[in-house]
């Protein structure tokens, strides 16, 4: 009995924990459950241990409830100790830090999701006029583009490309109508990047960058009026080409530690003696530049002779400078891999220019890092995740097709196993990644700006289309690389650093950027207390302290309990918002956000200040919370597709596919503490009964393969938003053979059956004369077949050249050499 009873008293106290019921109401549920049990003792024997319990608990908490005395006793002590262990904040950093705001991310780190609140966001959806625009123009666009000719003959999209992308107003895609701008959705943004980017790369990035951070975003958002009503309709209307350049050869990934600088001084401008500043800057690598009529500068300002006021380093600042201005040097360029849109560097020696060239004007110096990071936050949502997201598809339809066309030993390849593998990460990875893009830019369109979720997708998306990208080159072997006209995948295989490298490298997203700006910004409780600690030691610095510091301990103590039950149940504890075949999938993302955040804090706690130089916890830690947020995007997108059964395989290998990531990365965190008992103890009580998660199996693996193998529902719907070519051009021929291939499929078996020998696209024409003859197959499957085969012999094909006359070579010829 006594066993018994004590089972009752800790199971009482985990639920309180579990469900975080506030200390004072769990003051009182204490003190009910004392006064019931001493009434209870008149018909019951109730051990007088286990009434009064309840009790010195509740008055022991009753105590911590108590403001001014926990103060004295603890708070008031720790507060100065976490001044000293506080790691400090450059302005830029701090910047960083504020910028955009935060979404799902802090759900995620709650440890506890509301995922009613995720299911209850709008589904995905374009407005009548994006739609016209995406299957118009946009298409239109597509076919006047051939990516061989355009990378390898002219390298550089040809003038009636150029002019096409300005007079159907590309450029103009985030400006307003009123500045005849087209003023779309983040959604369409994205759309008409990514249909671009499944046909060339060289186009999209042209598109995509003044669409993305520059001039027309910065003005928008932050010039003054005059600035909007002179540059938005002439950037709209491509009279104005714009670039902006931030990366110095100094100043990377540190863009912040710039050198560029303009000092503060009087000087003639247009006959006039005027207050301006004397720029000198060093750039490269900037987008457009070396055909730009428009460059966006950022630099750091300095005043030493004091003409704007007593301070000298007044900070960044961006400013908006026509090319032709005299000392401005611009123009050469860089050569991208596998791509050849306009980028180059830019320079300039002591240019002078008024202070109402900077954008938002003199009220807006010193403002132009706070003005980046909050662009992008926004901006680094969609560029580059829907290049990835266009890999990703584009892999998907394509090697689908051509593992379903090409066959060896007489059989397709995606019939292997070890093909079937890369097809289900192909398919897999694709899914994910449109389901996070897709529910990213729902959250952008509600006017949010999510700088820790924009940082996992620009990050994750350009991972995973990295990844598909090279499975796809695997499974194509030799067709992949041979160049030429019929080579659809070189140019994006060759590309694959541009987009992992640029607006923020992604070992630096990864290590110091997702989890980094993640724990303080989505915590609860972290940032709180830091701007508490940073507020001095004020009397209300100090309530401020102490309100959030136990909060924190409730919030931990509440993880740590959530973290154990779910583990002994399988997360079954947690409620799930709908029924069907995913329901399980809640309960079990819900079970590793509790254990996140309890190992998140866990970490945090035990390394103080010091955890923002472990970058390799960080990043372990960031692959937790990517997962997170990809399976969360999963089953919001799912449920917006209508829980589509066929789709099952697809969000099954992504759920078990990101558990088992998130697992690893916990498992990762826990092995590196410091204190590795610590790191022992925490297992044991996240995942109690052993690791769950083992990884997609070889069924689902197998019922991918056989979705990207087929013409079905399923396929549609993860490549929808590429372009889908019926041309006579390499994905063109692939598209047609995959279909004619299919529709022959029966005859050929019956082939097959009949003649025992298989079809080939060398033999098909006697086979076929045969079959037809012996009323095998009729005469419309023999017109089948035949089209079938000659469409495969043209995938199969890969390109040669004529010798070049200038090439030379040692003067001993192979035959000799034999001899």
């Amino acid at each position: 009995m006594t066993a018994f009873y004590l089972a009752i008293f800790v199971l009482s106290l985990l639920l309180l924990a579990y469900y975080r019921i506030p200390l004072l109401i769990t003051v009182a549920i204490l003190a009910g459950l004392t006064f019931a049990f001493t009434e209870l003792r008149h018909f019951y024997p109730v051990p007088g241990w286990f009434r009064w319990s309840y009790g010195i608990l509740a008055v022991s908490l009753m105590g911590f409830s108590i403001k001014p005395l926990r103060r004295l006793l603890i708070s008031n002590r720790l507060f100065s100790l976490f001044r000293k262990v506080m790691p400090s904040l450059s302005s830029t950093e701090r910047e960083a830090l504020e910028a955009g705001t935060v979404w799902w991310d802090a759900e995620l780190f709650s440890g506890r999701p509301h995922w009613r609140r995720l299911l209850a966001q709008p589904a995905p959806s374009l407005s009548d006029r994006e739609l016209e625009f995406l299957n118009g123009p946009t298409e239109e666009l597509c076919l006047l583009l051939d990516d061989w000719e355009i990378c390898d003959k002219h390298k550089h999209l040809p003038d009636h490309v150029w002019r096409f992308i300005c007079d159907k107003r590309f450029f103009s895609m985030i400006i307003p109508e009123r500045y005849g701008g087209l003023e779309f959705s983040a959604q369409a943004n994205s759309a008409v990047v990514m249909k671009l980017a499944s046909r060339n790369l060289t186009a999209a990035v042209t598109v995509m960058v003044p669409n993305s951070l520059g001039p027309a975003e910065l003005i928008l958002h932050y010039g003054t009026d005059e600035q909007r009503t002179h540059f938005l309709p002439r950037l709209a209307s491509g009279e104005e080409v714009p670039c902006f350049a931030l990366t110095s050869p100094l100043a990377g990934s540190d863009a912040g530690a710039m050198p560029d600088k303009g000092i503060v001084c009087r000087d003639e401008f247009a006959g006039t003696e005027v207050v301006g500043l004397r720029v000198s800057w060093n750039k490269r690598y900037i987008t457009l530049a070396p055909v730009a009529t428009l460059l966006g500068l950022a630099f750091r300002v300095y005043d030493p002779d004091g003409l704007l006021g007593d301070t000298e380093d007044l900070g960044i600042s961006c400013a908006l400078i026509p090319v032709a201005t005299p000392g401005v040097e611009i123009g050469r360029r860089h050569i991208p891999v596998g791509a050849v849109f306009m980028n180059g560097p830019t320079s300039g020696k002591d240019v002078f220019i008024p202070l109402d060239w900077l954008i938002g004007g003199q009220e807006r110096i010193g403002q132009g890092w706070r003005m980046l990071m909050q662009s992008l936050a926004a901006g680094r949502a969609i560029s580059l995740p829907s290049l990835g997201a266009a890999g990703g598809k584009m892999s998907t339809m394509l090697t689908g097709a051509y593992a379903r066309i090409r066959t060896q030993f007489d059989v397709p390849i995606g019939y292997f196993g070890g093909v079937e593998e890369p097809l289900a990460r192909i398919g897999g990875r694709t899914y994910q990644m449109d389901a996070a893009r897709l529910l990213t830019l729902v959250a952008l369109d509600k006017g949010e700006k999510p700088g820790v979720l924009s940082a996992i997708n620009k990050y994750q998306l350009t991972e995973s289309s990295r990844q598909c990208i090279l499975d796809a080159m695997d499974v194509h072997g030799g067709k992949g690389i041979i160049q030429g006209p019929n080579n659809y995948l070189a140019h994006a295989y060759q590309a694959l650093p541009i987009s992992i490298t640029v607006e923020g490298a992604n070992i630096l997203t990864r290590s110091m950027i997702i989890f980094g700006q993640g724990a303080i910004r989505a915590h609860p409780y972290l940032l709180k207390e830091m701007q508490a600690v940073r507020g001095g030691a004020s009397s209300k610095g100090r309530r401020d302290f102490d309100n959030a510091l136990f909060a924190h301990v409730g919030y931990t103590l509440s993880n740590a309990i959530r973290s154990l039950l779910l583990g002994l149940g399988g997360g079954r504890l947690t409620p799930a918002p709908v029924r069907g075949p995913h329901t399980h999938y809640f309960r079990k993302l819900g079970r590793m956000s509790a254990a996140f955040a309890f190992v998140s804090d866990s970490a945090l706690v035990l390394l103080g200040g010091k955890f923002k130089f472990k970058e390799k916890l960080s990043g372990r830690l960031a692959d937790v919370l990517i997962h997170l947020y990809l399976g969360s995007a999963m089953l919001k997108r799912f449920e917006d597709e209508g829980r589509q059964d066929s789709d099952l395989p697809l969000l099954t290998w992504g759920m078990e596919d990101s558990l088992y990531n998130i697992q690893q990365g916990l498992l990762g965190v826990l092995r590196n503490l410091p204190v590795p008992v610590l790191g022992t103890l925490i297992r044991r009580i996240i995942f109690p009964i052993g690791l769950p998660y083992r990884g997609p199996s070889d069924k689902v693996v197998k019922a991918i393969a056989k979705l990207l193998l087929h013409e079905n529902a399923s396929r549609d719907r993860l490549i929808d938003g590429v372009f889908i070519s019926d041309t006579n051009d390499a994905t063109g021929h692939v598209n047609k053979a995959f279909h004619l291939v299919l529709e022959s499929a029966s005859a050929e078996i019956a082939i097959k059956n009949a003649l025992k020998e298989t079809v080939n696209f060398e033999n098909y024409e006697g086979l076929v004369k045969r079959a037809t003859e012996s009323g095998v197959i009729t005469e419309e499957q023999a017109t089948g077949v035949r089209l079938a085969q000659q469409a495969t012999a043209r995938v199969i094909a890969v390109d040669d050249f004529p010798p070049l006359k200038e090439a030379t070579g040692p003067n001993i010829s192979p035959r000799r050499t034999i001899e």
